[in-house]
């Protein structure tokens, strides 16, 4: 995930197994790594290898996912994943999910902004079901905002993280402003 920009936990492992040869990759599921553990694994690289790039990094990803909040008020989005987290790299992507009737009001609200974005489809199992999810792609200074969206009713339906299990973190737009105001605070250092 780190020195290739894999960033799916499922992608991860689907390609690490098949390093083991074709027909170990269905049997190999239960002997690799959870996500979790994964991500704790990522975290360590990371700080091994970027802690001095790191806190500029995140700082300027999560000031770009402030931005974009701005622009996506009305669709009252959230700030989740890797920026929310602080576990970026150079590759990060923005991950933002909104919540509108139809993905429809949200292309419209772009077009009429006029930004640039690209449509996909995601399918997603939670539990025995099937939902498709839209996953509108922004693109600034070389960073995709990847925008999921909900149903309005699902704004409290908190998704669960695929590292923990548990409900995801999610921060809105004033606790964004919270955790950028306290990482300038940080870099600043102590008053004199």
């Amino acid at each position: 995930m780190y020195a290739e920009g894999v960033k799916e936990y499922r992608d991860a492992k689907r390609k690490a197994a098949k390093a083991f040869g074709p027909e170990k990759v269905l049997s190999l599921g239960s002997h690799l790594p959870s996500n979790r553990e994964i991500h704790a694994e990522l975290e360590r690289v990371i700080g091994m290898y970027e802690e001095e790039v790191l806190p500029e990094r995140l700082l300027n990803l999560r000031l770009l996912a402030l931005k974009h909040m701005e622009l996506l008020a009305p669709f009252r989005p959230y700030l989740v994943g890797s920026v929310l987290a602080g576990t970026v790299t150079g590759r990060s992507d923005i991950d933002l999910h909104l919540f509108a009737d139809s993905p429809d009001e949200v292309e419209e609200f772009l077009r009429e902004k006029n930004a640039p974005f690209d449509l996909e489809v995601v399918t997603i199992r939670r539990g025995g079901e099937f939902f498709e999810y839209p996953h509108i792609y922004l693109e600034e200074d070389d960073v995709v905002i990847e925008c999921t969206v909900y149903p309005p009713e699902d704004i409290h339906r908190i998704p669960k993280s695929s590292i923990t299990g548990r409900p995801m973190e999610r921060a809105d737009e004033k606790r964004l402003r919270r955790l950028i105001a306290e990482t300038v605070g940080e870099s600043a250092g102590p008053a004199p």
